[in-house]
Parts: structure tokens; C-alpha cells; sequence
């Protein structure tokens, strides 16, 4: 095997197969834990062209990357983004891509739903932190509830697998966790809470953290749950619950971080890398990208920067105070 094509390890020997790229720091909510309200979008200038982004995405592919996550802000309101899809649907029909998959917010799913499934995407997540029409607009500020409803029904309808994933909210959403799981089996759609993280300039998330450990310990009031090696190929740790069958994930950056087993890195839509979520460390490949047409030095650039690959993130909300805390907002990252 050449230098060219072998496969991305980290130092710590992990294999890094899992890319999860934002798209686009635009979204047509306005989320509390992920935004503030009035935000200051980036420059046309800045963001990587759909072309830019094919061409990276395909050097990560070529590097054994097995699996794309394309994220936001809200990926679907990239103008033109179908074509990106439809792009990398090409790494599928060879078999160089396991899965192309996406995270919404489902406002767009009623237009895009068959489209993506007409690209070859067979899942998608959707981010639904309650089901409470008041709450939902008060979260996101500018979302419209039905209009989700209608999305995750369309997505449905063009046979794409939707999981659900709620931040875990104190205060919030703590009083219809086991609402959220009939709603989600009775469908047949995974489920995963996500315990909320220190990143953002304008609240506070000490108040709203709510451990998975105290969520979970609730649910076993109510149902019989059994933890069961399910993997979708992220962060989540699964358990079945006997009554409805379904699954529910946890994922816990805090309480109980996953970083030993970590195979992912992000990009955003500005063409930096980061190596992990919880740290600042970053390498520029917009910079690279435009200096240079030969994927040979994108590559070695790519690779660079999984040399640099830390051993873990530093969240954490114990003894009342945020350590490891991040000053960027979710929709920078993509989530």
C-alpha cells in the first residue's frame, strides 16, 4: 500500500473513517443552544464552493474515510446543495462510500426527503429536542413545529430511516423524555438524548445540563431497558427498550466522554479541520485547496492534520463550574 492511499490513523492508533461536514453556517431556526439570535453569517468569499467541497470530500474518501455526515447550521438551505449529494453519491455506486447521511433541523425534508433518497441516502437525524408545540418555538425561536412533522412524515414516505436526536435540557424537556420515546417507537425511529455542551458565546449551559446517567435512571422507572452493541458508526451507546422494542442511544460528552474509540473529525464550511470538537485545534484546507490543484498535497495536508489528533476533549460541568468550555457556536462546527 502507497503512502497515497493508506489510511488515516491518529496517534493513537484509532482509524479516523467518519467525516462529518458542515455545509453551511446558515439555518432557518435560530436554536438556543446552538446559535444566538441575531448571528453574524460568513461571507460568500469564505465558504467552499459545492465544487471545493466535493473535491475534499472526495480526498477524504480516497483516504479510507467510510462514512460522511453533512451537517450545518441547516444543510438543506445551501442553495444548489442537491448537486453536492448527487456528487458523492458517485463514492457510494463504487462501494469507496459505506453511507452518506445528513442531520436536519426537518423543516426542508418535505422538498428534499426524495431527492436524498433518489442520491443514495438511507438515513438522516433529526435534531427534535421537544414535542410541545410552545417549547419548540421557544427553542428554536424561528421554527415552525408542523412544518417538522411534515418533513419527518415525508422522509418516511421516500423510505429513508429516521433517528431522532433531543438535547437533554433541564428545565426544558425534562418532563417529556418518556413522551418523546412512545412518539419515537410508535414510529419505529430511534431515538438519542445528547447531553448539551459548553460551546456558544451568549448562555449559560451549566443551568440546562441535565446528566444521561439521571435521564436514563428515569426511564427505568417507567420501562425495562437492555444495553445492546448497536453501532451507527458515532459516538452513541444503544439500549433496547423491552416494552416498545425500539432503541434509544445516549450520548454523553460529559458524564461519560467517548473519546477513547473516537473515528471522527469535522470540517466546517469555511474548509477548517477539527480534530475534535472540544479542542481549538484546527488546520486550514480552504488554504490549501486554493493554492494548489494536486489532490496529492490535499492529502498530505489531511494527513497532517490527523497527526495532530488529541487523545480526548476537556468538557466538563463537575464541581459547578464549565471547564474545557468553547467560545464557538455548534452551527460554526456542524454539530
Amino acid at each position: 500500500m502507497s503512502d497515497q492511499t493508506a489510511p488515516l490513523i491518529d496517534p493513537f492508533a484509532r482509524a479516523i473513517t467518519y467525516l462529518r461536514v458542515s455545509v453551511t453556517d446558515r439555518c432557518d431556526f435560530r436554536c438556543t443552544y446552538c446559535m444566538s439570535e441575531h448571528m453574524t453569517f460568513l461571507p460568500k468569499a469564505e465558504l467552499l464552493s459545492l465544487e471545493e467541497l466535493d473535491r475534499l470530500c472526495t480526498a477524504f474518501v480516497d483516504l479510507g474515510v467510510k462514512k460522511l455526515r453533512i451537517t450545518g447550521g441547516e444543510p438543506l438551505v445551501r442553495r444548489g446543495i442537491m448537486t453536492f449529494f448527487e456528487g458523492m453519491g458517485r463514492h457510494l455506486v463504487t462501494g469507496a462510500l459505506d453511507e452518506l447521511t445528513l442531520t436536519t433541523n426537518g423543516s426542508q425534508l418535505r422538498r428534499f426527503a426524495q431527492p436524498l433518497a433518489d442520491a443514495g441516502v438511507r438515513r438522516v437525524n433529526v435534531s427534535l429536542d421537544t414535542l410541545d408545540e410552545k417549547k419548540f418555538a421557544d427553542v428554536t425561536r424561528w421554527g415552525r413545529f408542523a412544518q417538522v412533522m411534515d418533513g419527518i412524515d415525508a422522509a418516511i414516505e421516500a423510505g429513508l430511516k429516521v433517528k431522532i436526536n433531543a438535547v437533554a435540557l433541564k428545565g426544558v424537556n425534562d418532563d417529556e423524555v418518556e413522551k418523546m420515546v412512545e412518539w419515537c417507537h410508535a414510529r419505529a425511529m430511534d431515538l438519542t438524548f445528547i447531553e448539551v455542551m459548553p460551546m456558544g458565546d451568549d448562555i449559560d449551559r451549566l443551568d440546562q445540563y441535565w446528566s444521561l446517567k439521571d435521564l436514563r435512571a428515569r426511564l427505568e422507572e417507567s420501562w425495562q431497558l437492555v444495553d445492546i452493541p448497536y453501532k451507527t458508526g458515532g459516538p452513541a451507546r444503544y439500549v433496547r427498550v423491552e416494552e416498545t422494542g425500539g432503541r434509544v442511544g445516549f450520548i454523553t460528552p460529559l458524564s461519560h466522554n467517548f473519546c477513547e474509540s473516537c473515528n471522527r473529525v469535522r470540517l466546517t464550511c469555511t474548509g477548517q479541520l477539527y480534530m475534535c470538537l472540544g479542542q481549538d485545534d484546527d488546520a486550514d484546507l480552504r488554504k490549501v485547496l486554493r493554492a494548489s490543484d494536486d489532490d496529492a498535497v490535499l492529502h498530505d495536508a489531511i494527513r497532517r492534520a490527523i497527526d495532530r489528533k488529541p487523545k480526548g476533549h476537556d468538557f466538563d460541568y463537575s464541581r459547578q463550574k464549565v471547564a474545557g468550555e468553547m467560545g464557538r457556536h455548534m452551527s460554526h462546527t456542524g454539530g
